[in-house]
């Protein structure tokens, strides 16, 4: 093995391998793909066929290095795609391990849209007097890419985005997400809003999320919610819509999102939807790319909630009065009260009332012929006279 290639995403590992296959199809180049996800046993049969090119994702890879099925001691050039993703505290662990399995002398090659000062110093700390090639200044978007942000309520953000798509008639676009369960719950329901859409993220099975990748491509499906696993690296072609439905935490994803559009010449439009809470995240996102995106508002889909001045006053709902019972007398009858403690008799709410003893034929109380002890009381259990028996 001559070249490893270290992608952070099993999407977009798959896209490294096609393309190379693509690229070298008329040379002796052998090469193969392995990630999580999929069975194991097919990937440790084409290694043991032996490869010129290792694509593959940082956690697989350890699998087969711990169960060695795979040799990196002859690797002599490593890359890392989307290297900000890889060397980020998600990935730089398992990164450390892989550099520990490979020769000390090799080259190594970093590629990325984005790169950080930090990304910088911690790449240096793996590198030997690097040079660094730069295709467009740092942190700008494609210039082939209109960019706009619609203010609006977080509440009505589903509903401006079956609006947009319905009235703009766009076929095909790629919505990203904060979270997993909310890709899951938009997709299902744009789907019931009839607009044909499925989800792929981190907790779906590898086979469903190729399937949704594929339909998406080949324009079977129309809307394609996905979480940033989606914003690294991954090439469709001629896409023409990218919406950031939750704007991202970290501002450099936002130049990952809208880069999956505009490519290859193509013109395309990235569309942000910005609630109240989410507007430091815009204002983080124009600091990053030096530039202000535009504002558009659309009737009917305020940005703020109507204040209580604004909402149209509640009329007084008229109820028919019922007439109360009368009694016999003539008298209203009046709401009984309720009563947490049932009610005790006058006069013996403290004394408990003792129970007169039937007498038994041909019985005597030993206490018509024993002497008598000393009498007990017990508070709330007064003692009984006139030769009463005990209550029962």
């Amino acid at each position: 093995m001559r070249v490893l290639i270290l992608t952070p995403t099993r999407e977009l590992a798959a896209q490294v391998q096609e393309d190379i296959r693509t690229y070298g199809k008329h040379l002796p180049v052998r090469s193969t793909v392995v990630f999580g996800g999929v069975g194991m046993q097919p990937q440790v049969d084409a290694l043991r066929r032996g490869v010129d090119i290792l694509v593959a994702t940082p956690g697989r890879l350890l699998d087969h290095a711990g169960q060695r099925t795979v040799n990196l001691s002859a690797v002599e050039i490593l890359v890392l795609d989307e290297a900000d993703r890889m060397l980020d505290m998600g990935f730089i662990h398992d990164i450390r391990r892989v550099l520990g399995l490979l020769p000390a002398k090799r080259q190594n090659l970093l590629f990325s849209a984005t790169f950080s000062d930090d990304i910088r110093k911690l790449a240096g700390t793996i590198l030997r007097d690097p040079a660094t090639v730069e295709v467009a200044p740092r942190n700008t978007p494609a210039e082939l890419v209109s960019q706009l942000a619609y203010p609006v309520q977080r509440e009505r953000k589903r509903d401006l985005l079956v609006h947009l798509v319905k009235s703009g008639d766009w076929r095909q676009v790629l919505v990203f997400t904060r979270t997993k369960h909310g890709a899951n719950r938009l997709a299902e329901q744009l789907n019931r809003d009839g607009v044909q859409a499925d989800a792929i993220h981190g907790n779906k099975r590898q086979n469903a999320r190729t399937r949704a990748l594929k339909m998406f491509k080949d324009g079977e499906l129309r809307v394609l919610v996905a979480t940033d696993i989606a914003a690294r690296g991954l090439d469709i072609e001629a896409l023409p819509h990218v919406v950031n439905y939750d704007l991202p935490h970290v501002a450099e994803d936002y130049l990952h999102r809208i880069g999956r559009t505009g490519r290859a010449g193509a013109s395309g439009e990235a569309v942000a939807f910005v609630s109240r809470e989410e507007r430091p995240l815009l204002a983080a996102i124009e600091r990053l790319m030096a530039r202000q995106i535009g504002m558009r508002s659309i009737e009917g889909f305020p940005a703020v909630a109507p204040s209580p001045q604004d909402r149209p006053e509640r009329q007084p709902q008229h109820r028919p009065q019922q007439r109360p019972q009368q009694r016999h007398h003539g008298r209203p009858q009046q709401p009984q009260q309720v009563r947490s403690q049932p009610r005790l008799p006058r006069g013996e709410d403290l004394q408990p009332r003792a129970r007169r003893a039937e007498p038994v034929p041909g019985y005597c109380p030993l206490s018509a012929h024993a002497p008598q002890s000393p009498a007990r009381t017990s508070v709330g259990f007064p003692a009984l006279r006139g030769g009463k028996t005990r209550p029962r």
